[in-house]
């Protein structure tokens, strides 16, 4: 049945037309990326939080291994009672995911006996398991770092046979290639062995204070655990930091707004011994904490602070002229706590027993528990281990280089990791036989294509959803960071409906502010923002903390009160609707908005003027 046929607002997947110019997008991904037989019977929305642009063929591994890693953490290993894994489709270059849920009352009656004994024991032991985790990803970022890609040169080192290894360097080739896939597989495991529970714990206290107040904003449940210092912050902390110390150095003159991070660097080697102890000083924050990328860790192209200091470097120059005024560059934070206890005890006391106040009591504490690492692994996982994954990618990317397999040691992100397989080993067999390889005539047109694909699907509108609305949605990372719920879906589909001016999301953090608008599709654009304005975006990223200290709201396509954004804004205490689905396509850079981050709800007030 055609989509202008059939019943529901959103298209079926098999209602999606190729894109003119792209129409062989396929050959980027996997085949069991594509939607199947029997998909247009479920619900699927886009995850434009983690993938707002079309995935380049390497980089799809960031969908594959993280619902790997998702779904066995949440049905195999915790047994979560109402959800099993989250399965992806990619659809011209789009990533879009749904949820499997539990509903059979016995199946969830049998699930939760086993998933209370399993997640209790990490709630009981959680300090000591998280300290765990913490060293046994260190290992992980230790052992990628020090995988060594071969020269393959013309001949093997005499050591090869004076110490009778009995292996060639070709072979070395394949093995720690796959050891780096591996290595990103386990630290997305690590990743979610914690995560899912932690989303878990605010499912459950977010449940029971909706049944006893169903009036209570989420808002309201969100500020109960405000105000909690997260290792995701250490970063922007660092910077500020460093202006503290240009500042009483004496050299806060080598910072102006808009200068190149090169241009500051060269005034502050220039600036004599003084200038040299702040850059020393660079250097010892930037490792680790410049290893966050300008996105989330999921494109190869987001590179880190380290690799591109444009964001660092802007928000370095505001930082330092607040020094030398004298203001106040720390978060809210002892006003966020005071906060938080009046809001819990508010709700606490309106409890009619002594028994639904202690579980009260035990499930904010848990939540409060939990909080830290729900926000904080990100920085171990998607910004630090992730950026040094890349870059081992890269080294591989210049050994093809080094061979003529391809043109630039980047284009090896133009390749499934399964077809970088393939091209490694042509490369293997080529030093053995002493031939030049084959792949350059298969590879070199193929990467061209697909990079001229690229540029065509990103201009491809897509759906926030596809295929019929869902009877239920009871996975925890979907409503608690995609803030994917029934009421989202029905919002979705009254899209159209709704004025142009208006746009309804989730209320994620308070306030009521009026300001410019600034709408940023893409990480590169951040440089854009001015002080004092809205920030309208598909998603945000943690890198963009420093943003924070510079607009008055911050509003986004999608996410719920536990995304980036919710939480950056409640801690920098100002306005934020997320999960709006909308906000970037009614809202204009320099429309006045009015964003009232109590009811979730922005309105355009005037209009800017439109270029020809």
């Amino acid at each position: 049945m055609a989509a202008s046929e059939r019943e529901g607002p959103f298209p079926l997947p098999s209602d999606v037309k190729d894109v003119p110019g792209a129409e062989n997008w396929r050959s980027m991904y996997p085949f069991f990326t594509r939607f199947q037989p029997g998909d247009d019977q479920r619900f699927w929305f886009y995850n434009s939080m983690h993938f707002p642009e079309p995935m380049p063929a390497f980089d799809a591994i960031t969908a594959e291994i993280p619902y790997t890693a998702i779904g066995a953490n949440t049905a195999r290993i915790f047994v979560f009672p109402t959800t099993l894994g989250i399965e992806h489709r990619i659809v011209n270059g789009k990533v879009y995911i749904t949820a499997n849920p539990v509903s059979d009352p016995e199946e969830v009656s049998r699930r939760l006996t086993l998933f209370q004994e399993r997640a209790g024991f990490y709630y009981e032991n959680w300090d000591r398991l998280y300290d765990e985790w913490k060293d046994r990803v260190k290992s992980l970022i230790d052992e990628i770092e020090a995988i060594e890609v071969p020269e393959l040169g013309e001949f093997e080192d005499a050591s090869v046979v004076t110490g009778s290894r009995g292996y060639a360097s070709n072979h070395l080739v394949r093995e720690r290639y796959h050891r780096c896939i591996d290595l990103f597989s386990k630290m997305w495991n690590h990743h979610t062995e914690l995560l899912m529970l932690g989303f878990g714990a605010y499912v459950v206290f977010f449940e029971f204070l909706q049944k006893a107040f169903p009036e209570i904003p989420v808002q309201a449940v969100a500020r109960m655990v405000a105000g909690i210092d997260v290792i995701m912050y250490q970063p922007d902390e660092q910077l500020k930091k460093l202006a503290k110390v240009a500042v009483s150095l004496g050299v806060d003159g080598a910072f102006a707004e808009g200068d190149a991070p090169s241009a500051v660097l060269a005034a502050l080697e220039r600036s004599g011994e003084a200038g040299r102890e702040w850059l020393a000083e660079y250097e010892r924050a930037s490792v680790p904490w410049f290893y966050v990328s300008t996105g989330d860790g999921f494109y190869h192209h987001h590179r880190s602070w380290k690799d591109n200091p444009a964001v660092p470097f802007s928000a370095l120059a505001r930082y330092v002229r607040q020094v030398r005024n004298g203001e106040d560059l720390g978060r809210p934070l002892a006003k966020l706590q005071v906060e938080r206890e009046q809001v819990a005890q508010r709700y606490r006391e309106l409890l009619s027993s002594e028994q639904e106040k202690g579980a009260f009591d035990q499930m904010l504490g848990l939540c409060r528990l939990v909080f830290p690492f729900v926000e904080g692994h990100k920085f171990y996982c998607e910004h630090w281990f992730t950026t040094q994954f890349f870059a081992k990618i890269r080294e591989f990317g210049q050994l093809l280089l080094r061979f003529g397999v391809l043109d630039d040691a980047e284009d090896v992100f133009h390749l499934q990791h399964y077809e970088v397989d393939q091209a490694l080993a042509d490369v293997m067999l080529s030093w053995a036989a002493g031939a030049p390889p084959t792949g350059a005539a298969y590879l070199k047109p193929l990467v061209a294509e697909r990079k001229a694909m690229l540029e065509v699907l990103a201009r491809w509108p897509a759906p926030p959803a596809l295929g019929p609305e869902p009877e239920a949605l009871n996975d925890p990372a979907v409503k608690m960071l995609w803030g994917i719920t029934g009421e989202t879906i029905r919002g979705w589909a009254r899209a159209s409906e709704t004025p142009d001016d208006r746009v309804a999301g989730f209320a994620a953090s308070g306030g009521v502010v009026e300001g410019r608008a600034r709408v940023l599709m893409s990480v590169n654009e951040v440089g854009q923002i001015q002080a004092g304005e809205i920030l309208v975006c598909p998603v945000t990223a943690p890198s963009w903390g420093p943003v924070f200290g510079k607009i008055k709201a911050a509003v986004s396509d999608i996410g719920g009160i536990m995304s980036h954004a919710a939480i950056v804004a409640r801690e920098y205490g100002m306005p934020a609707v997320v999960g709006t689905g909308t906000a970037t396509q009614k809202i204009r850079t320099g429309d006045l908005v009015r964003v009232d981050g109590d009811e979730g709800l922005v309105i355009v007030l005037e209009r800017a003027p439109q270029s020809e």
